[in-house]
């Protein structure tokens, strides 16, 4: 592996460490239900052929985290078809914390585009 592969797979390993929680905060604002961690992979799939930072194992280390930070909410249910699932939803914390993160998503991603195109409205 050259310097250029590790670096850049340590940036892309960073860069998706917020994003995802960005975006499945966004998935289970838009869910007029709770989702199961299956549903979730499956809704992400649905909006993006290839989502790299998204492996399913993945999702449930992000998706206990945002639960410790009062975030989502979960519940345990029964399934006819297997183990118990386990639904998750958005708290009210949960809203506020995305709408926040949306602002700041939407300022960082217009300063960086400015920046890489070479523009000087990054400041404006």
């Amino acid at each position: 592996m050259t310097v250029s592969d590790e670096s850049s797979k340590k940036f892309q390993k960073e860069l998706n460490s917020g994003t995802v929680a960005l975006i499945l905060l966004a998935i289970m604002d838009q869910s007029t239900e709770p989702l199961y961690g299956y549903q979730i992979v499956k809704n992400l799939e649905s909006r993006s052929e290839n989502l790299p930072m998204m492996k399913q194992g993945a999702l449930y280390p992000v998706l206990r985290s945002m639960e410790a930070s009062e975030l989502l909410t979960s519940r345990v249910e029964p399934s006819v078809s297997g183990p118990p699932r386990k639904y998750y939803e958005i708290t009210p914390t949960g809203h506020k914390a995305l709408q926040s993160w949306k602002k700041i998503w939407k300022e960082t991603t217009r300063i960086v585009n400015s920046v890489l195109s070479g523009g000087d409205n990054a400041s404006h």
